[in-house]
């Protein structure tokens, strides 16, 4: 078992990391932290330099400003690799995490290896949009917690949720203990950017991944599908059987399709750089 102690950036971000070799930067979904990548780090830290960090008003980092935008949440993971003297990253954002790592590679192209979108939304529909609007007045008016109970049934299955009962309280608590303040900026973003500058999309040129689970209700294959065809080479992944929190519930499924596609994208840069030299 890897046991590892926090540190903070000088701006106050809280992060975890273990292991040597290419750098790998796990960011997580709204109303978690760092904490719901324990499968992956203890799966990716023997071949690999892995980075966890608490996103803003989350965990031990600082809460954001109200109406900060989504570039504020990019310009964080900026910060934590200057921090850490990191030229470049592969960044794998999953929810919440991959509307940042998106807007991360847009704005900051020059520091990404490559990038994976696990579990996250784009182009929703009507109907979907105004489910999320909803859950977002329901969190603005009654705190995080308002939303625990109905997000625990669409992120996990049935079964896993009987066979873990302690897991499953300690991701209760965790997202009834945020910030309301933070987890309400955090949640507006996540409910209205998921077309984030959507036109620029094609400038990623990075290898990328975007891979959902076959029983994700909000974050649906279809929009895996439409989500990759919009980037220049990305592969899709739908995991057969799988719902949202696919990287807690089915941590070793999930570590093999992130180092299949992690050795094959250095891969595939070391060819390039040869090409080049």
């Amino acid at each position: 078992m890897i046991r590892l102690t926090a540190e903070l950036t000088p701006a106050g971000t809280s992060y975890l990391a273990t292991g040597q070799g290419q750098p790998v930067v796990l960011i997580h979904g709204v109303g978690l932290n760092k904490e719901m990548w324990g499968g992956q780090i203890v799966g990716l830290a023997t071949n690999y330099r892995v980075i966890a960090y608490d996103m803003l008003g989350h965990g031990a980092s600082p809460r954001p400003e109200s109406g900060t935008p989504l570039l504020g949440y990019a310009d964080q993971l900026l910060e934590l690799l200057d921090h850490l003297q990191l030229p470049k990253a592969t960044v794998i954002g999953f929810s919440m995490g991959g509307l940042v790592a998106r807007a991360f590679a847009l704005h900051y192209a020059q520091r990404l290896e490559g990038l994976v979108v696990l579990n996250s939304v784009f182009n929703r529909s009507a109907e979907q949009r105004a489910g999320v609007i909803a859950r977002t007045s329901q969190a603005a008016e009654h705190g995080p917690d308002a939303n625990a109970e109905a997000a625990l049934s669409r992120w996990f299955s049935r079964e896993y949720q009987a066979a873990n009962p302690a897991q499953i309280a300690a991701i209760r608590q965790t997202l009834a203990g945020n910030d309301p303040q933070g987890y309400l900026t955090t949640y507006e973003l996540f409910a209205t950017q998921d077309m984030y500058r959507v036109d620029d999309l094609a400038s990623i040129r990075v290898p990328t991944l975007i891979a959902t689970g076959e029983l994700d209700p909000g974050s649906t294959p279809e929009m895996a599908q439409q989500l990759a065809e919009r980037i220049p080479g990305a592969t899709v992944a739908v995991l057969a059987e799988q719902r949202h929190m696919m990287p807690v519930e089915s941590p070793r499924l999930v570590n093999q399709l992130l180092l299949e596609f992690l050795q094959a994208a250095h891969a595939k840069q070391n060819q390039i750089k040869g090409i080049v030299a």
